[in-house]
């Protein structure tokens, strides 16, 4: 049956009651009028005399039973919804809601015991201005130090400097982005507070957030091995393209390119969420 027929069809009884509704007015307004009525002869109709009769005595009135009083229901107040308990940003509770996250031990280790909230928001601020926070840091510093090898009178950075990494990418996999996501929705509150306190009025924490995962996914892919340089102080990347990189994003360079891929496709699933949570 075709869209038209079907509407054809939820039509027919309001065409029909409007059929019946012209037929009843036609008939109401031009149905013929009656013909007159003709008189009747008057007809004598003998008198006859009725006899008085007493009348009755009236019944007694049955006095009329009074309507019990109807008290009126008492009013219950209705109860009071409680208010939800506030959520405690804790060190220790926000470590051991992030812990609940992950069945992967290294987490407990390379967390830091202090300060949590506030170094995840100023971390977050100071990657989307593209800069590395100096003593904010949410994990512990690798145990390694950064290697490089000589070759053909150049400097590379060794693949083993890579592996030092390793263990905080096991940690970033081992996080649910739905479950992170849900975590941070709760501890918002906590975090537009100190974000407040240390940005500009009318910024948003989520897309400062949002900033911050960008510029790390904006980070370009090089090939191996990559030269280095030391200016007596840090290495540096000798390709002036790579040196020129935002510093987040020549940190996540260092982490490897295995590493970096990782990194990149949980950034992604958690960007996903948050954006999503924001529609």
């Amino acid at each position: 049956m075709s869209e038209e027929d079907v509407k054809s069809k939820s039509l027919v009884p309001y065409v029909a009651i409007a059929v019946v509704l012209i037929v009843v007015i036609g008939a109401v307004l031009f149905w013929p009028a009656d013909k007159p009525i003709e008189p009747v002869p008057p007809v004598d109709v003998p008198v006859t005399t009725i006899p008085e009769v007493e009348p009755l005595p009236m019944p007694e009135e049955e006095p009329m039973e009074e309507e019990p009083e109807v008290m009126p229901e008492p009013e219950v107040e209705p109860e009071p919804i409680p208010e939800p308990e506030p959520v405690d940003t804790s060190d220790g509770a926000v470590k051991t809601e992030l812990l609940k996250l992950s069945d992967y031990g290294e987490l407990a280790r390379l967390l830091v015991n202090d300060d949590l909230l506030q170094r995840f928001v100023i971390t977050t601020n100071n990657l989307a201005d593209e800069e590395l926070p100096a003593n904010h840091q949410v994990l512990a510093k690798p145990d390694q130090a950064f290697r490089t090898f000589q070759q053909a009178d150049k400097e590379w950075i060794d693949p083993a400097s890579y592996k030092r990494y390793t263990p905080y990418v096991d940690v970033l996999e081992s996080l649910d982005p739905e479950s992170l996501e849900q975590l941070y929705q709760e501890y918002k509150p906590a975090i537009n507070e100190i974000f407040a306190e240390i940005s500009s009025p009318g910024q948003d924490f989520d897309e400062t957030l949002i900033e911050a995962i960008d510029l790390l996914l904006d980070t370009p892919e090089v090939p191996m091995p990559v030269e280095v340089y030391t200016d007596s102080v840090m290495f540096k990347f000798k390709d002036q393209r790579l040196e020129a990189l935002a510093a987040p994003q020549k940190q996540l360079l260092r982490t490897g390119p295995e590493n970096m891929r990782r990194i990149k496709a949980k950034l992604r699933e958690l960007r996903t969420a948050i954006a999503a949570d924001q529609e």
